[in-house]
């Protein structure tokens, strides 16, 4: 039996074998608590301060601007609310198609009394600057965008948001989580926070930081202790932490490697999917990063075509896996003008590190055939 093939690397990725290493490394070594004072404690807590300057150095920022959290939601939720409590009232400026994270919890704060603002994107599938500007308001207290889309790929321009945040003196918080790993990046002068996932570049699940700027004005959402520089309490999830800091460090050395393949990639599966089938489209017009490529297939139904994909052997998404479990259009589609048919045929593929060009030339046969099998029945 051929092995399987994995096309939704937005949703996770693999553990890479040498971040595999270090952490079962550290796990089976582990003993201690960062905050203990003795030797075993100290000992802890040089490496989560060794591993905290391994991703500051890769990032340019203070290691003290760096925040572990377990993942993209929790970053999302920490910065957020941690912003709004400042205020008692106040408005926020976000979009029509981030991902639930951003999207549910700044709906949250609207319960709460505070205003907010889901800017459309149209077509080209990011806030465009200019909006963001026009949408500003003497009571503004924050703005939340992504830096790439999750189920796209298309990318935010966050340098010229970041210029008018700062020129009008709001908070910028970004959702970096679909960019980390993609291609080389520089974090604007202008965002006050940036948060990342370590599950979608080869590190475990359930470890993610923050990058947060000592100036931002914040409220923990965990209290009971003085971790990760009073904003987050809790022990530290060392292993996480010390695996993540391998997987960033494996991004310092070849991140310019894996953008020119994944690249490849995703561009061998689009052009070699289009090249055989008509009625495919590209969702998404504006610049797109390296790994992600969002398709309908006109007159075949999504779901139907996941789930038949998946008795293919090849796993794909219709759309953020933590939404994807939900029989629905993608909301992200849909508020980007597309018709229902069109969002309801959509795939997300996303390919990885892991993929190789033998997987595509698979993947590409077994879409070609089931899109052909489907359309046949009218499905």
């Amino acid at each position: 039996m051929s092995r399987r093939i994995y096309l939704d690397c937005n949703s996770s990725t693999a553990l890479d074998a040498r971040v595999l290493e270090v952490l079962i490394q550290e796990l089976k070594e582990e003993e201690g608590n960062p905050s203990s004072i003795h030797f075993h404690g100290q000992q802890c807590r040089r490496k989560l301060d060794e591993s905290r300057q391994i991703i500051a150095r890769f990032l340019g920022v203070r290691p003290n601007e760096i925040i572990f959290t377990s993942g993209g939601t929790e970053g999302a939720c920490l910065l957020l609310n941690g912003v709004m409590q400042h205020f008692t009232t106040g408005h926020i400026i976000t979009s029509s198609v981030e991902h639930s994270c951003v999207f549910e919890t700044v709906k949250d704060l609207e319960k709460k009394g505070y205003q907010a603002s889901f800017l459309p994107v149209g077509s080209l599938g990011a806030v465009e600057p200019h909006a963001v500007k026009e949408a500003l308001r003497p009571d503004t207290r924050l703005i939340t965008l992504m830096a790439v889309n999750n189920e796209t790929g298309v990318k935010t321009d966050i340098e010229s948001i970041a210029a008018i945040a700062q020129q009008a003196h709001i908070p910028f918080v970004v959702d970096g989580v679909a960019l980390l790993g993609k291609e080389s990046f520089n974090i604007p002068q202008g965002v006050s926070a940036i948060f990342f996932s370590g599950h979608k570049i080869h590190a475990p699940k359930g470890i993610g930081f923050s990058v947060c700027k000592q100036t931002l004005k914040m409220n923990p959402l965990c209290t009971g202790g003085t971790q990760e520089f009073g904003r987050r309490a809790g022990t530290e999830n060392l292993p996480g932490i010390i695996a993540l800091a391998q997987a960033i460090s494996i991004l310092a050395n070849e991140q310019e490697m894996i953008t020119s393949y994944l690249s490849a990639r995703r561009n061998q599966l689009e052009e070699g999917v289009m090249a055989r089938l008509e009625g495919v489209i590209v969702n998404g017009d504006g610049q797109r990063v390296s790994n992600t490529t969002n398709l309908s297939f006109v007159g075949v139904d999504g779901e139907s075509l996941l789930m038949n994909l998946d008795l293919e052997g090849i796993s794909v998404s219709h759309g953020s896996a933590c939404s994807s479990g939900a029989l629905e259009p993608s909301r992200i589609l849909l508020n980007m003008g597309l018709p229902l048919p069109r969002a309801n045929s959509s795939i997300r593929f996303s390919v990885g590190r892991h993929t190789t060009e033998e997987d595509i030339v698979r993947a590409v046969d077994g879409i070609v055939r089931v899109v052909e099998r489907l359309r046949k029945k009218g499905y």
